[in-house]
């Protein structure tokens, strides 16, 4: 109650600023037209201001969009100042409920964050720490690369799918083997969109190009079975001939794109684990069957330091993953998760999943528990969320105890998984 709230509607080049009292009386406002980096005076003014007005000290907030709240956090740290944050939906909420309008002005939203602040509708954003920072913007970067890894492989994907179809079934998943795709390559180099051209080789010396490529890619030896399929396609007329030379070379330039965006997604995932290394967490992490080093950097790239959390149920919520019940006197709807938190740290856990239902005993019969028992049934995809939370739960718990992953402990104490499930 000592301080002063200082709520700033944050913008390019137009800073709204008003102090208020803990009743949300506004106390002074003021436009500063400036930069985020020239809040600086504005944050003095506010200081002097609440002064003023008998307080000791004030209190900044805002919500944290964009680049410059942390511009602000950090100006109000060389001030001794703590910084809060408010969440821009619950202002969204809130502003509608005021007036039962969409009525919005960098005067109103001011007022209403610093009103929120009172109201302890705020929470302290997680600090400045460059080791942690760095992992946070490479999972940023991971994700970035991944979209572009699954774009070139639907390019590549609907272009054959046009003008050479036969060559999608020589592989039973082609875009995951590399005889397939040296192949592919081979073909792209060299044809120019008259398969002719490339059939005249014949089967012997199409192979030793294909061999060639797939050394280059950093394997041993190719699958014979896929190039001779490869090779057999070449004679399928299926396609529209008239768009091949030019879908080719399309071809051609996104497998290069896609090579790169590869090549660059496994620069970033090994610069992962050297960070989750330096944190001292990568055998904790790694405890847990079926999570790797990559899939518990990239969770752990979107919560930050799991300590901040109060307690494990929080970082399910943080990733959206926590049940929403739907009840009403005798009426009782179906559960769904909220979804309302950080959807790159939903997708990472959901991710994660997936490794650990081959390899992780306790979660693989939890899974089928879910999904077979008689009552309250769920479908695969509601029982895989299940242990996605289950898997940031007992992350939680592994790294803020420092207690390597226990399987009878995650089982509940029992030493029989197909009971334990339960």
């Amino acid at each position: 109650m000592t301080n002063a709230i200082v709520g700033i509607d944050l913008a390019d080049r137009k800073q709204m600023v008003v102090v208020t009292d803990h009743d949300s009386k506004v106390l002074a406002r003021r436009t500063f037209r400036v930069k985020a980096w020239d809040l600086g005076a504005a944050l003095d003014w506010a200081t002097e201001r609440g002064a003023r007005a008998g307080f000791t000290g004030v209190t900044v907030a805002a919500e944290p969009t964009g680049h410059r709240w942390r511009v602000l956090g950090q100006l109000a740290d060389e001030r001794g100042m703590a910084l809060v944050c408010v969440q821009p939906a619950v202002c969204s909420w809130v502003r509608k409920t005021e007036d039962l309008t969409s009525d919005k002005t960098d005067d109103k939203d001011a007022v209403l964050i610093a009103r929120l602040t009172a109201q302890l509708r705020c929470y302290l954003p997680e600090p400045v720490d460059e080791t942690w920072a760095r992992l946070r913007h490479f999972g940023t970067r991971r994700e970035q690369l991944n979209g572009e890894h699954v774009a070139c492989v639907q390019q590549v994907r609907d272009l054959l799918e046009c003008v050479w179809p036969a060559a999608l079934d020589a592989a039973e998943h082609p875009f995951k083997s590399t005889t397939w795709v040296a192949a592919l390559t081979v073909v792209m180099d060299r044809d120019g969109g008259d398969l002719s051209r490339t059939r005249r080789l014949g089967p012997a010396r199409f192979e030793h190009a294909v061999r060639r490529e797939v050394t280059r890619r950093g394997k041993v030896r190719p699958c014979l079975r896929i190039v001779r399929r490869l090779f057999t396609a070449l004679a399928d007329p299926a396609g529209v001939i008239a768009h091949r030379p030019a879908a080719f070379e399309r071809v051609a330039w996104v497998i290069d794109d896609w090579d790169h965006a590869k090549a660059k997604l496994a620069d970033t995932q090994a610069r992962m684990v050297t960070v989750l290394d330096e944190l001292d967490l990568t055998a904790l992490a790694c405890s847990i069957d079926g999570l790797s080093a990559v899939g518990a950097a990239a969770i752990l790239a979107e919560t930050g330091d799991l300590n901040r959390f109060t307690s494990a149920r929080a970082v399910v919520k943080h990733a959206g993953l926590a049940p929403r019940e739907r009840k009403s006197g005798a009426f009782t709807g179906r559960a769904h998760v909220t979804g309302a938190g950080r959807p790159l740290l939903r997708a990472a856990a959901w991710r994660a999943v997936w490794g650990c239902l081959q390899t992780n005993r306790v979660y693989a019969a939890r899974y089928r528990h879910l999904t077979g028992r008689e009552t309250n049934r769920l479908t695969p995809t509601q029982a895989q969320t299940a242990v996605a939370a289950a898997i940031l739960r007992q992350l939680h718990y592994v790294i803020t105890h420092r207690q390597a992953w226990d399987p009878v402990v995650a089982a509940h104490g029992t030493k029989t998984l197909e009971v334990v499930a339960a």
